[in-house]
C-alpha cells in the first residue's frame, strides 16, 4: 500500500479506530463520517441510518446529519464502523465513459470499468468502495484517479496556493492556434455560459502550447489550475476552434503514462511518476 513518500497518499489514520473524541474537532453528520471511513458511499450510508441499522456512541441513530466525530464508536448492524485500508488507483478513462456509478441511459461508467479490470487483477477479492476523484466528461479520455480515502480526494480537489493542483492535458483540434491565440488562453477571457440567462464566466489556461501540428489539425498541451464545467472545449470554441479529442495525462504529481485506455493500475511508491 502507499506509503507517505514525496505526496503519497499515506496509510489509515488510526485516530479513527475507536480514539476519544478531540475537543474542538469539527463534528459531522454521521453518514459522512461512515462514508469517510470507506465503509460506504454517504448516500448508501445515510440509508442505512434511516432503517435504524447504525448506532452512535452505544445509541440507534435515525437521522444522517445527527453529530458524530471522525473517531466516535459507530456500528453498523452491531459491527464497529473502523477505518478500513485505503486504496489508490489511476485508470486510462476511454472516451465515451460516464463518469457516474450508474446511468439512466445504461452507457457504461467507470464504475463498470473499474469493477471489470479490478476483477482481473485480483480474482475472487470484493471491489472495494472506492469513487473517482473529480470528473472527466464522457467525450474525454486519460487520467482519472479513484480512492476510498475521502481526506486525500478532497485535498486533490481544493484549490491551493502558492502550488495550485494543476492538470494537464493533450488536446487535438481542427487547424492551428496562433500563438496570439495560445497566449489570449493564458491571460484569459469571458466565455458564454452554457445555459442561457446565466452569467460569462472568467477562464484562463496556466499553459498553452502547440506539442506538434499536422497539415489540417494540431496537438495543444494545455495547463489548468482550476476545474471549471467543459472550461478547455468553451475557451476553443470560443476562438473558434473544434476539439477533436481531449486527454489528461497528468493531475498533480500522478501521470498517466503508458495506461492503456480501459486499464487501471495501483498507485504505489513504486508506480508514482510524473513523466508522461
Amino acid at each position: 500500500m502507499p506509503r507517505k513518500h514525496q505526496g503519497i497518499p499515506g496509510q489509515v489514520n488510526r485516530e479513527l479506530n475507536g480514539a476519544k473524541s478531540v475537543q474542538g474537532k469539527k463534528p459531522h453528520g454521521v453518514a459522512r463520517v461512515i462514508s469517510k471511513r470507506g465503509f460506504c458511499s454517504r448516500s448508501q450510508a445515510e440509508n442505512l441510518v434511516r432503517e435504524g441499522r447504525v448506532s452512535l456512541r452505544g445509541k440507534i441513530v435515525r437521522d444522517p446529519d445527527t453529530h458524530a466525530y471522525e473517531n466516535d464508536e459507530i456500528l453498523v448492524d452491531g459491527t464497529p464502523v473502523t477505518a478500513r485500508e485505503f486504496v489508490y488507483f489511476a485508470m486510462n478513462k476511454p472516451r465515451g465513459a460516464v463518469t457516474t456509478a450508474s446511468d439512466e441511459k445504461g452507457r457504461t461508467t467507470v464504475m463498470d470499468i473499474f469493477r471489470e479490470q479490478y476483477g482481473k487483477m485480483f480474482p475472487g477479492k470484493p471491489t472495494p468502495h472506492i469513487a473517482p476523484v473529480g470528473r472527466l466528461d464522457a467525450a474525454s479520455e486519460g487520467l482519472l484517479l479513484f480512492t476510498n480515502d475521502t481526506k486525500w480526494a478532497d485535498a486533490l480537489l481544493t484549490p491551493r496556493d502558492p502550488s495550485p493542483h494543476t492538470k494537464i492535458y493533450r488536446v487535438q483540434v481542427a487547424g492551428k492556434p496562433s500563438t496570439a491565440e495560445l497566449e489570449q488562453m493564458e491571460k484569459g477571457f469571458n466565455v458564454p455560459p452554457r445555459v442561457f440567462g446565466e452569467s460569462e464566466e472568467f477562464m484562463h489556461a496556466e499553459r498553452a502550447t502547440i506539442h506538434s501540428a499536422g497539415e489540417k489539425n494540431c496537438w495543444l498541451e494545455i495547463t489548468l489550475s482550476e476545474g471549471k464545467n467543459r472550461e478547455i472545449r468553451r475557451m476553443l470554441a470560443h476562438l473558434g476552434y473544434e476539439v477533436m479529442r481531449l486527454i489528461r495525462i497528468q493531475f498533480d504529481k500522478y501521470a498517466l503514462g503508458d495506461l492503456k485506455p480501459g486499464e487501471i493500475r495501483e498507485i504505489t511508491h513504486s508506480t508514482f511518476h510524473t513523466t508522461h
